[in-house]
């Protein structure tokens, strides 16, 4: 018999890697996180909507870029996926899920920094700051190290 966490799914999700024109990729720090993890913009799928216009709509929601400053310039060729830690499991996204399946985008910032505003209507993240690609799976949550190693793996020719 399956248990719980075997019978849960994975949440739709959308994630973006921002690069600016020096190659540094945007990362906020997370509000309701306890421990200093920094993270790219990334956030569910509405039922019906396109992943691009997911991820775009997250950006925004995120980070207040509009989309003017955002040139996408490629999707990953595979959904990515991740499990909660074991004591996550059954408390995030009213107990459904057991992680995320996320489709990532690599997107061109054309704006200036003072295009970002994070103090958006239901903010995120308390800092942001442009980061180097390789820096970014030491600044994730640990449960996510292998997933951010796999994006900047996938798209760091394009970077």
């Amino acid at each position: 018999m399956a248990t719980k966490e075997q019978e849960m799914g994975y949440r739709p999700c959308v994630g973006i890697m921002l690069v600016n024109r020096e190659g540094k990729v945007f990362v906020g720090q997370r509000l309701d996180n306890v421990v200093e993890a920094w993270q790219m913009p990334q956030g569910g799928i509405d039922d019906g909507e396109e992943a691009r216009t997911a991820a775009l709509r997250e950006l925004r929601e995120e980070t207040g870029i509009d989309r003017a400053h955002v040139d996408i310039i490629a999707k990953a060729k595979d959904e990515h996926f991740y499990d909660l830690p074991p004591e996550l499991m059954g408390k995030l996204w009213g107990g459904k899920y057991r992680g995320q399946r996320q489709y990532w985008f690599l997107a061109r910032f054309l704006g200036q920094d003072s295009d970002i505003d994070i103090a958006t209507e239901h903010p995120e993240f308390r800092a942001w700051k442009w980061a180097a690609p390789d820096a970014l799976p030491d600044m994730i949550v640990p449960f996510k190290r292998k997933l951010y190693r796999d994006i900047v793996q996938e798209f760091r020719a394009l970077i």
